[in-house]
């Protein structure tokens, strides 16, 4: 009796958990890259918002929506990209064997989808930005200014 109780209740452990939830997990490490340092905000309605200094990797929620990525560094111009949600493969499996609960469990925690595994930043250098400004006198001002009062 108590081997039928302990193995119905594996079973039903089994059924009520999602395959991709256990052997993929609800988190996903992805990497953010570029060829010199900047800073970037990724955001979705699963993530919120979040920063990662580049190159980085940082660990995501995994979600049904794609991930937004912009990156931004002095002198350089804004660079843009995205993360695009997958379906897990694993999800396939997961309706053979479990029927409809599993893969509902999957949905709901995000198990059943991936991201890329990282996103490359394309930004480029703005011409003459920062550069030196020597040679170029003092600035005018817009409105001429009148000469002093001479002391009384």
């Amino acid at each position: 009796m108590e081997r039928g109780v302990a193995a119905l209740c594996g079973v039903i452990a089994i059924l009520l958990t999602g395959c991709s939830t256990i052997v993929k997990g609800t988190q996903q490490q992805v990497s953010v890259a570029r060829r010199t340092d900047a800073m970037c905000t990724l955001s979705s309605p699963a993530v919120g918002t979040r920063a990662v200094q580049t190159p980085g990797t940082i660990v995501l929620p995994k979600s049904k929506h794609d991930v937004a990525v912009g990156c931004v560094k002095q002198c350089y111009t804004t660079g843009v990209g995205v993360l695009a949600s997958e379906t897990e493969i694993m999800t396939a499996g997961n309706v053979l064997f479990g029927g409809v609960i599993g893969p509902g469990i999957d949905a709901a925690s995000g198990a059943m989808n991936k991201y890329q595994p990282g996103v490359e930043i394309a930004m480029s250098p703005i011409p003459n930005c920062g550069a030196s400004k020597k040679g170029r006198g003092v600035p005018m001002a817009s409105t001429p200014v009148p000469p002093p009062e001479p002391p009384s």
